[in-house]
């Protein structure tokens, strides 16, 4: 993991309580520290505090937790940045959603401060080991770039939300080899997180919708294959 003084960490709640508690335990453990408490001041924070990690609230006033993701997740200066939603809702379309537009973790509330230090180090060592893969892959007319995460496609530059691309580039570094929902949650999302099944359904889809359905084919009942053609 990275040295925690080097590492920002942003805090976007509407619970001072729970801003406080999280702040005073993220400082005490080395991370430097903004706080915004909702979403639009949330975003405006991260552009200005440019964070490694975002912690995030689903219910928010004038600006819920999904859509301030959503609008992060666009802005390029912070596709790198882990978000982890933070919530006391457990439904199930509320992880779905938070999965879909670009989350990295999902924790229910009330939340253990250990364990949230854990859950953000465990993001940092899969980072870690992702960056010795190799950066350029290219099959057929896809030159998938890891360092930009980027797609050309015969020329056409395609960008992708960061779990589509990690998605995308873990099938096309492996190609011809099928891997099932469980082994796609381990390998993208990690053993620390835990992930619908359906979530990577929701990415292969939109990650088709993207580049074209004719790349990730589905073996049914068994899982996901990209194919080399």
């Amino acid at each position: 993991m990275a040295d925690k003084q080097k590492i920002k960490v942003l805090v976007v709640d509407d619970e001072p309580s729970i801003v406080e508690i999280l702040k005073y335990n993220l400082q005490k453990e080395g991370y430097e520290v903004a706080t915004a408490e909702d979403g639009l001041k949330g975003v405006k924070t991260a552009i200005k505090f440019q964070p490694d990690v975002i912690l995030l609230d689903i219910m928010m006033p004038n600006l819920d937790g999904v859509e301030t993701c959503l609008q992060i997740r666009q802005i390029p200066e912070l596709k790198h940045a882990f978000i982890i939603f933070l919530t006391a809702r457990s439904e199930e379309y509320s992880e779905v959603a938070a999965f879909d537009v670009g989350a990295d973790d999902y924790i229910t509330k009330p939340i253990k401060p250990r364990a949230l230090m854990s859950r953000i180090a465990a993001l940092f060592r899969r980072d870690s080991k992702k960056e010795k893969e190799k950066s350029h892959i290219k099959i057929r007319d896809l030159k998938i770039d890891r360092s930009s995460y980027t797609i050309d496609k015969a020329g056409k530059i395609i960008t992708l939300p960061k779990k589509e691309f990690e998605l995308l580039y873990f099938l096309a570094n492996n190609p011809n080899v099928v891997y099932s929902r469980d082994e796609l949650l381990h390998n993208i999302w990690g053993s620390d997180v835990f992930v619908l099944a359906r979530t990577v359904d929701v990415h292969i889809r939109k990650v088709r919708e993207k580049i074209g359905e004719e790349y990730i084919s589905t073996v049914k009942g068994v899982g996901y294959k990209f194919e080399l053609g």
